[in-house]
C-alpha cells in the first residue's frame, strides 16, 4: 500500500512551496488553503499562528533532510578524506538539484527566524546535522571532532549559498555537474586540513 501523506505534511509541503516560490511574505494560511484547495480556515485549524506554521514547516524540512541523508549513507562510514568528500559532494548534488525547493524555502524562512531564537536554532540545523558531521570528523581522526564539524558545516553552508545565489549560480547555463569536481576538491582539502589540526 503506498504511503499516504497526512494533512499536516501536505500543509507543510505547501508552505515550503509557497516560500520557495514567492518569499516569506507568500506564506499565509489562506495561501496554503488555496494551494491545496482546502476550505477556508483549514490550515488555521492545524496551525493557529504564523509562528506555529513556520515552526512546523522548518521541522518538516529537517525531517526531509534527515531522511534524504540517511537514505544515502553507505553501509560503512567513509574511511578516507576522498570517500568523505565524495559522499558530501553527492549530498550537495541532491540538495542543489533535487531539493532546490527546500534550499530556497530555507533562505526565505530566515526572515521569520531572525527575531526568534527557537526558529533560528531550528533553521540553522535543518539542512546539515552537526551530530552527523561530528561523527564523520571523529571517524576521520580529527583532534577536535565537534569543532571540525562546525567548521565543515560553515564551508558547506557557503557552498550551498554560492551554488544557489552566489557567483557559481550566476554563471549562465551552468549546472551542479559543471562545478562538481572543484567543489569536491575544495571539500577534500578542507576536511584534510580539519583532520590535521
Amino acid at each position: 500500500m503506498p504511503h499516504r501523506s497526512s494533512r499536516r505534511d501536505l500543509i507543510c509541503d505547501a508552505a515550503l512551496d509557497l516560500v520557495a516560490e514567492g518569499g516569506n511574505h507568500a506564506l499565509t494560511h489562506r495561501g496554503i488553503d488555496t494551494r491545496l484547495e482546502l476550505a477556508p480556515g483549514s490550515t488555521s485549524y492545524y496551525y493557529r499562528t504564523r509562528h506555529s506554521l513556520v515552526s512546523a514547516a522548518i521541522a518538516h524540512l529537517t525531517r526531509r533532510s534527515s531522511e534524504s541523508f540517511c537514505a544515502a549513507l553507505p553501509a560503512a562510514p567513509p574511511r578516507s578524506v576522498e570517500e568523505a568528500s565524495a559522499l558530501i559532494t553527492d549530498q550537495l548534488d541532491t540538495l542543489i538539484v533535487d531539493r532546490r525547493r527546500d534550499v530556497l524555502a530555507r533562505y526565505s524562512l530566515a526572515v521569520d527566524a531572525s527575531g526568534n531564537e527557537e526558529l533560528r536554532a531550528a533553521l540553522a540545523a535543518c539542512l546539515f546535522s552537526r551530530p552527523a558531521a561530528t561523527a564523520l570528523m571523529d571517524s576521520l581522526g580529527a583532534g577536535d571532532p565537534d569543532g571540525a564539524a562546525r567548521d565543515l558545516i560553515t564551508l558547506l553552508e557557503g557552498v550551498v549559498f554560492d551554488l544557489t545565489y552566489g557567483s557559481r549560480a550566476l554563471a549562465a547555463g551552468t549546472r551542479f555537474a559543471d562545478h562538481r569536481q572543484s567543489v569536491q576538491r575544495a571539500i577534500a582539502l578542507w576536511i584534510g586540513a580539519l583532520c590535521d589540526r
